[in-house]
């Protein structure tokens, strides 16, 4: 045989017994996250491409307020990416039932993921899930170390000691205590009621208990977080009315303010624009008692799955089990501090504030927002009553009772328990 017939034959075997994707192949991905592109270019595709030659990624963002509808559009024309990157909860779900995203249940890397992780992008019973978690925000309050070291304060544990350092700040006039408003509603919600009420309703059973019915939102549990957020009121300084989101975020961030009720996404932004002018800390929402349990609300935010139409399934699963890998939990989360990865392995971040907030998953337990998953589907949604009620009760309009029973209410209008 010649030299060339032999070589012609070795590519022939090697052709047969090489992977379906030893050609080169592009995958492309669908996201909102237009403000990741750099980090996807610079660091999680070259990352990817090193260890896996052979399949190319173009990671491809629609703009973050179009995303659904472009994504839906381009679905239903044939023409999304490879990949899709997955809001949590109903809009992927939707997408899983109209059988546009692959399931992923059987997918190896899954195993990496707690149920609590997966609740985003599981169905109803959890048997079914068809995104990988990508990464969670965690709830808890930021402060200011130099304002706490300066009043002799310590992170409160505990409720009594909550209202003891808000007291001593306000007493010592430099500092508004708490930097949040009510004018938009939403910061009332998501960083008062959400963030501390999981102490309150022991976080995934509470959550449960209401989608089961075996709880209602008038419960003393549920109660509780309202009455707490009454409390907040003296000590959100003047004219916290009219305050929004953006003006809470500047009054921490010049140093007017010594607590900042907080969801983790904040820590990206507030570490340039504070700079050296004081150092952040964070705790963790206070237990109503020294000795209880605590919990952290750890809530799902960013999913990625398979379009089910892709021509290239095989080599989309190598990304997804890639993704759910700690090479790429520490890559992302190092990238995007405050986002934090979902999978069960344990990972040390760089910014110190960061790993301030994934510390307390060691020590309390994990839940998400307890509107987020079908209890916010009909109408009123109870995630946007929540809002209006928590705002109401902070400015001293509603009563946490009439709030809870507004809240209930609404609910009770067309939630009918599955059980």
């Amino acid at each position: 045989m010649t030299v060339r017939n032999l070589t012609a034959a070795l590519f022939a075997v090697s052709a047969l017994t090489a992977p379906a994707f030893a050609q080169d192949v592009t995958l492309n991905i669908e996201s909102w996250r237009n403000d990741d592109l750099p980090i996807w270019q610079e660091k999680i595709i070259p990352a990817f491409e090193a260890a896996n030659p052979g399949i190319k990624l173009n990671f491809a963002p629609s703009a973050p307020a179009e995303y659904n509808a472009v994504l839906n559009s381009k679905l239903e024309g044939g023409s999304a990416g490879d990949i899709i990157t997955c809001r949590p909860f109903d809009a992927s779900l939707q997408l899983f039932e109209k059988g546009q995203l692959a399931d992923l249940t059987d997918l190896s890397g899954m195993a990496n993921f707690s149920d609590v992780a997966k609740s985003g992008w599981s169905t109803d019973d959890g048997a079914k899930t068809f995104c990988v978690p990508m990464a969670s925000v965690i709830h808890g309050f930021i402060y200011n170390k130099t304002a706490f070291e300066e009043l002799g304060l310590t992170p409160p544990k505990t409720e009594a000691e909550f209202y003891a350092a808000l007291d001593k700040i306000k007493e010592g006039g430099n500092y508004i205590p708490m930097a949040m408003g009510t004018a938009d509603q939403w910061e009332a919600a998501t960083m008062g009621y959400q963030n501390i009420g999981p102490n309150y309703w022991q976080g995934e059973e509470g959550r449960k208990a209401l989608i089961a019915g075996t709880a209602k939102l008038t419960d003393p549990q549920f109660v509780a977080p309202l009455e707490q957020l009454a409390k907040w009121k003296p000590y959100l300084g003047d004219g916290f009315e009219a305050q929004t989101y953006p003006d809470s975020q500047n009054l921490f961030t010049l140093g007017r303010a010594a607590v900042y009720p907080a969801g983790s996404w904040e820590i990206g932004p507030f570490t340039p624009q504070i700079g050296g002018a004081f150092e952040m800390g964070a705790f963790p929402p206070p237990v109503a008692k020294e000795g209880d349990k605590c919990y952290i609300s750890d809530h799902t935010d960013i999913g990625i799955g398979m379009n089910a139409a892709t021509k290239n399934p095989e080599q989309v699963k190598v990304f997804l089990d890639w993704v759910a890998s700690p090479e790429f939990a520490t890559l992302y989360a190092n990238a995007l501090p405050g986002f934090f990865p979902l999978s069960n392995g344990e990972i040390t971040l760089e910014n110190p504030l960061a790993q301030e907030f994934i510390g307390w998953r060691k020590d309390c337990a994990s839940t998400i927002r307890s509107s987020y998953q079908i209890l916010s589907r009909g109408t009123p949604n109870l995630e946007n009553e929540m809002w209006t009620v928590s705002a109401a009760v902070v400015n001293g309009t509603l009563s946490p009772a009439d709030g809870a029973k507004q809240l209930q209410d609404g609910l009770d209008s067309w939630y009918k328990p599955a059980n």
